[in-house]
């Protein structure tokens, strides 16, 4: 998959035949707001930080948001609709919503799922819009024996299919790249490089990458470089300390500082979201975080 480019991807779909084209807060004295949330620590603003919902089931979500607006979080990532209202109440965003918009093995990279997928995205990327949701998630779907530029090439055709709808409403949808050595095997969207050529193709301003950290570490490492030389087509980040997705500490391999102060010399504006799950006292490890990525 490395040495995917646009041509192979040309040249395959041209070979294919014209048929297929068819809980417990911080004690850092903050005075509580009125809602009961705490008055923000202040950040240097250069990265702007949430955190993804689903490491943190066992703390309510309001209390989640409250933590987070102690610490100095923007928003809230990955809510489905239903929760979509309530990081609004403190002050946050809900930085990275669901919309239905497929799932990690069945997603854009197969033709037949894309009717289904235009739909979804029809009906809930206009609510997303009026949650106040910037970036709606989506993925690319697992391999199942198809070549890779076979499915860059749905996956194209695809995205191009929801453009006028991810434009139009103004939000960012976001492809995941994910690890298939560990995690999700067989996924198909598992190198920068596939991502790069599909985002090429498709040509929109509003349909990025989700540029998992964790998950590129694991697959191909030289993060910095590839951030930086493939900017324009991230639209989102999510960390995780590797090995095991736990702390951004110094049991783990990555220089969290180095990787921010790259992103933060792209120029890049949107939220980094941090995704590992705790094994210490949870918003301890996730305010030492916040702490270690403010650049």
């Amino acid at each position: 998959m490395s040495s995917l480019n646009r041509r192979q991807v040309l040249q395959g779909a041209a070979a294919f035949g014209a048929a297929t084209v068819l809980n417990s807060t911080s004690s850092s004295g903050a005075e509580p707001l009125a809602d009961g949330a705490a008055t923000p620590v202040k950040r240097k603003g250069n990265i702007k930080q949430s955190v993804s919902r689903w490491c943190y089931q066992k703390i309510a979500l309001d209390d989640l948001c409250k933590a987070g607006v102690e610490i100095g979080l923007v928003g809230i990532d990955l809510l489905g609709a239903d929760e979509w209202d309530v990081p609004p109440r403190y002050g946050l965003k809900c930085t990275m919503g669901y919309v239905d918009a497929g799932t990690i093995p069945k997603a854009f990279n197969r033709l037949e799922n894309h009717a289904s997928l235009e739909a979804a995205l029809r009906k809930n990327v206009p609510v997303a819009v009026k949650a106040g949701v910037p970036n709606v998630i989506t993925f690319s779907g697992n391999r199942n024996g198809m070549l890779d530029w076979e499915g860059a090439r749905n996956t194209i055709i695809g995205l191009k299919r929801v453009k006028s709808i991810i434009e139009d409403n103004g939000v960012t949808l976001c492809l995941e790249l994910l690890n298939s050595k560990v995690n999700h095997s067989d996924y198909m969207a598992d190198h920068t490089n596939w991502g790069v050529t599909v985002m090429g193709e498709v040509g929109s301003k509003n349909i990025k990458l989700l540029y998992d950290i964790y998950h590129m570490q694991i697959m191909e490492g030289d993060m910095i470089a590839t951030i930086q030389a493939n900017h324009e087509y991230i639209g989102h980040f999510h960390t995780g300390g590797v090995p095991g997705r736990h702390e951004l500490d110094d049991t783990q391999e990555i220089n969290w500082v180095g990787v921010m102060k790259g992103i933060v010399a792209t120029g890049y504006q949107g939220y980094v979201a941090h995704e590992f799950v705790p094994t210490r006292d949870p918003l301890t490890s996730l305010r030492q975080a916040v702490d270690l990525c403010d650049v």
